[in-house]
């Protein structure tokens, strides 16, 4: 069986009513390894669900005005929450990013979309830049009928001052990588209330995607969650 078009733009919608969009998606190639869809036979496709921009940000305050302040990763509580009624009511399995053991995300949205990494590891998206990304994914025991998948510009190719690698204070960011000890120390001492307050320097530095770039608020609870704050 292969799933129309008009049921993935049904799925489309029902995630719109939360903020989230469905971020491309592909059939897995015959013989390959693949988790397994709900009912535990094999996926045959995937679909990528995520943002651009801070679009979910007030579905998501209005779900958390009811839940208790002492949650534990909140955002993903309600990602999975969300994805997973959409996905019950299609008949696919729901799977998050943190799900253990983890499921190569990086690579299914990469493949799904084209996409390639940015120096600082974030995928460089040709319209969201640097400011979206990817809260879970439907897996479907069936194909679906995809579009071609189009060539995409990396504008990170295009930018010879790479400014995403000269505005942190530290150099978290470096051609062996991510520093992350150094990053997280930074951002919790004396000097790091910059970061704390309104995100990451060197993703904002990036000109790219300014129209989709998270308010200080969304920056600020995302770097509390990756400073344990």
């Amino acid at each position: 069986m292969i799933l129309e078009r008009s049921i993935v733009e049904d799925i489309a919608a029902a995630l719109s009513a939360h903020g989230l969009i469905l971020r491309g998606g592909f059939n897995f190639a015959a013989g390959e390894e693949t988790p397994s869809g709900l009912s535990g036979a094999a996926a045959r496709s995937v679909l990528l669900v995520g943002q651009a921009g801070a679009a979910p940000w007030p579905h998501f305050l209005r779900w958390r005005e009811g839940q208790s302040q002492t949650l534990a990763d909140p955002l993903d509580a309600w990602s999975r929450e969300v994805i997973g009624t959409v996905a019950k009511k299609f008949g696919a399995r729901a799977v998050s990013p943190s799900d253990k053991p983890y499921l190569p995300f990086q690579q299914w949205a990469m493949q799904a979309e084209g996409l390639k990494p940015s120096p600082l590891g974030i995928l460089m998206h040709p319209q969201y830049g640097l400011w979206h990304a990817y809260r879970g994914a439907l897996l479907s025991e069936h194909e679906i009928a995809f579009g071609e998948t189009r060539e995409v510009v990396h504008l990170c190719d295009a930018c010879v001052d790479k400014p995403c690698l000269k505005s942190c204070p530290v150099d978290a960011y470096s051609a062996d990588g991510f520093a992350h000890k150094t990053c997280l120390a930074h951002v919790c001492g004396h000097n790091g209330a910059p970061c704390r307050t309104g995100g990451c320097l060197d993703r904002n530095a990036c000109p790219y995607g300014a129209a989709y770039r998270y308010p200080p608020q969304v920056q600020a609870f995302h770097m509390a969650a990756f400073a344990g704050l």
